[in-house]
């Protein structure tokens, strides 16, 4: 808040103060001074949401409204943005288009919030096509619901980036291995800073991982991460070991998964590299009454901790390094 005052000095000093005040809101931060609401939807200026791409400045907020965007991709650079479905949800569906051959969304900036919006349908060559493409700061998504892609979510390896999934749905993201011999996830989150997923339902992923990530800390907290009719790899992989916090899930693994294991833990990291797990207070079940291993420590040094965890099932609570209490 500036405060400006009555200053005796006549007309000189007077200007003098309102120059210091026009200044000093020209030095405010943008998203306090000049955010606007940018309203998207067919009876709008603005018709599709690439057309606020196009437009948008730091601080803005998008408003799309529901309805189905066809073919319809963007990039967006700025920073502070919230992009949000109103008035229902909108479902923006790729149709053989992918912003720089990676995404329905490629976002670039820092603080960016996307909430209540469906996105489906990504196919690019390289077999990563995804909803969003994450190569900015931090990036939140809060009730959204992304499937029938290649990757759910795919971000870049940014030391500081950071990847918050809110109250969201991820399913049937998935890469055919057996024909093309690459694999899709429901999310697959690379070298960021932070990643946090709760309250969210992840489902039917095939081959590939439900969840996989290499944040160096991870937080994994009162979801439903569940194969369904697929068969995931791993229900939660930890590709590169890191900090990490595994809470109050639900958590079911099918028969027709080719690995046994429903968490994994630095399969692909340093064996020797530091690190924290602690899984508490799950719900596991494995279908079908197969041999399953709740979680797979692959770490030589890092003692995995398994708290009060319901399992259900012919289950190994653990294999590797680590307690079970």
């Amino acid at each position: 808040m500036l405060l400006v005052k009555t200053v005796a000095g006549g007309p000189g000093q007077t200007l003098r103060w309102v120059l210091l005040l026009a200044l000093a809101c020209l030095l405010l931060p943008a998203d306090d001074a000049w955010a606007r609401v940018l309203r998207v939807g067919p009876d709008e200026a603005l018709k599709v949401p690439s057309e606020a791409a196009r437009i948008a400045q730091d601080g803005d907020t998008v408003e799309i409204v529901a309805a189905d965007y066809t073919a319809d991709v963007a990039s967006w650079r700025q920073n502070r943005l919230t992009l949000r479905g109103v008035d229902g949800r909108p479902h923006l569906r790729a149709a053989g288009r992918a912003a720089e051959g990676k995404a329905i969304w490629v976002i670039k900036g820092d603080e960016v919030l996307v909430e209540n919006v469906e996105m489906s349908g990504t196919r690019v060559p390289g077999f990563a096509g995804a909803a969003i493409r994450a190569e900015g700061g931090k990036l939140t998504l809060r009730n959204v619901h992304f499937h029938d892609h290649q990757m759910g979510i795919l971000t870049n390896n940014n030391g500081r980036g950071e990847l918050a999934i809110i109250d969201s749905e991820f399913d049937h993201n998935i890469v055919d291995y057996e024909r093309y011999g690459k694999l899709g996830h429901n999310i697959y989150v690379g070298q960021i800073a932070r990643f946090e997923l709760r309250g969210s339902y992840i489902h039917d992923a095939v081959i590939g991982h439900q969840v996989k990530s290499r944040a160096r800390s991870n937080t994994i907290v009162g979801n439903r991460i569940v194969d369904g009719d697929g068969g995931s790899s791993y229900l939660i992989d930890l590709a590169e070991g890191g900090e990490a916090t595994v809470r109050d899930n639900v958590l079911r693994k099918s028969e027709r998964a080719d690995n046994n294991a429903a968490i994994s833990f630095a399969p692909e990291a340093n064996r020797e590299a530091p690190g924290v797990l602690f899984v508490a207070g799950n719900r596991f079940t494995a279908e079908g009454g197969q041999q399953a291993v709740f979680v797979r420590n692959f770490s030589t040094t890092v003692e995995v901790v398994l708290s009060n965890n319901v399992l259900r099932g012919n289950v190994t609570p653990l294999e590797g390094l680590g307690r079970v209490r």
